[in-house]
């Protein structure tokens, strides 16, 4: 739908039934919000995308005030370390497709709203069909490849893209809408390349800091809808946990935006897969010729055959699991201490998905070592095809 200074126009708006006016009578009790405010709220129609981290509070928060209409869009599976953070997520729920945890959830805290599950990977094939028939996006996503897909479909359809991002204690938000002000192209121009940044499975994030996050994307939603208030159009939001403060730095739009800028590029959907870093949680790395699948590697050991393990995880890691016999260099150390390890040697790398050893197999490859190859999938495919006695993260 369009936008007028900043509010949606709804044009045929559903009244308010008895039983809703008492459940939102503190909406309505603000002046900014009042019944024809909360009418609003319900008429309108949200899309996030991601069940994860920030699409808890998200999900929770925009259910309880009353958003008509929750789009999710996810297709992975509730796993045990999501609980840690996804508190729309329980126990019961592990196995679970998290759309349909998310809606069991947001239907308990208000049942007087519709959720519509779309159990899938967001790609460039069904991006625009699947974000078409919402008014604002929410980008919950935790992978390069997603956010800048959900930024260039942004761009496209004419819609307002509410982004968020976590990391370790570091969290940022801002209101992407190119109609008014910068798209996120306008500050990260192209993906990163492969390895440079690692997943938050990777670097870890602290529990609380996606329920952070993810309410200032619900509350900058909320203002969208009601058109009351500051967006965070222009602005991108800092959070540093540790310190407890909030920074803000200004945004320009960019005329030379690939996405939105005076000649954009970007006319077409694509999907970036193949230029950007981390591949999602429980997805595994693309396989090349150099690698070694789990059960060759436990096939060649069971036969006598001797190899050099190579773990190039951080130590916290090892502490979660690990392979017998290996030698742990972590891949920021690995070039200055390669004299550790035999060039002769048959080498077997690995992580914890095989990204980090595929870029750790590279260097050695190029310092002489002859004869290297990566662990496909990294110690969680070894877990889940050779040892489910190992713990999983």
């Amino acid at each position: 739908m369009p936008h007028v200074e900043g509010t949606l126009v709804q044009p045929m708006q559903a009244a308010l039934d008895p039983a809703e006016l008492s459940r939102y009578s503190r909406h309505i009790m603000l002046p900014e919000v009042g019944i024809e405010g909360q009418r609003k709220l319900k008429n309108a129609r949200v899309i996030l995308v991601g069940a994860g981290g920030l699409g808890t509070p998200a999900v929770m928060y925009l259910a309880a005030a009353g958003v008509g209409t929750l789009g999710i869009v996810d297709h992975d599976l509730v796993d045990e370390s999501n609980l840690q953070r996804q508190v729309i997520h329980s126990s019961d729920s592990v196995g679970m497709l998290k759309t349909r945890s998310a809606r069991i959830s947001a239907a308990r805290i208000n049942p007087k709203i519709e959720v519509i599950t779309h159990d899938l990977q967001l790609r460039a094939a069904n991006a625009r069909d699947v974000l078409a028939g919402y008014d604002i996006v929410i980008d919950g996503t935790d992978n390069f490849p997603t956010r800048y897909l959900v930024s260039d479909a942004c761009v496209l359809l004419g819609k307002p893209n509410v982004y968020g991002s976590i990391q370790r204690f570091e969290g940022q938000a801002s209101v992407f809408d190119a109609r008014r002000g910068p798209c996120y192209r306008c500050l990260f121009p192209e993906p990163p390349p492969p390895g440079s940044v690692p997943s938050c499975s990777e670097a870890g994030v602290l529990g609380v800091l996606p329920g952070i996050v993810g309410l200032v994307q619900s509350t900058e939603t909320i203002k969208l809808i009601l058109g009351i208030g500051e967006s965070l159009i222009g602005r991108l939001l800092l959070f540093d946990a540790l310190e407890m403060r909030f920074r803000e730095m200004k945004l320009r739009k960019d005329p030379d935006c690939p996405s939105c800028g005076n000649s954009p590029s970007v006319r077409e959907l694509v999907d970036y897969e193949p230029c950007c870093a981390n591949p999602p949680q429980g997805q595994p790395a693309a396989t090349t010729d150099h690698d070694i699948t789990p059960r060759e590697l436990a096939e060649h050991l069971k036969l006598g055959r001797r190899f050099a393990l190579v773990d190039v995880r951080e130590d916290r890691e090892l502490e979660i699991c690990a392979l017998p016999y290996t030698t742990q260099i972590p891949v920021g150390q690995l070039s200055h201490r390669i004299v550790e390890l035999d060039r002769e040697a048959e080498t077997v790398v690995y992580c914890r998905s095989g990204v980090r050893s595929a870029a750790a197999a590279n260097l050695l490859r190029g310092a002489g070592f002859r004869h290297v190859r990566n662990l496909e999938g990294g110690i969680l495919a070894w877990i889940d095809d050779i040892d489910p006695t190992l713990a999983k993260y």
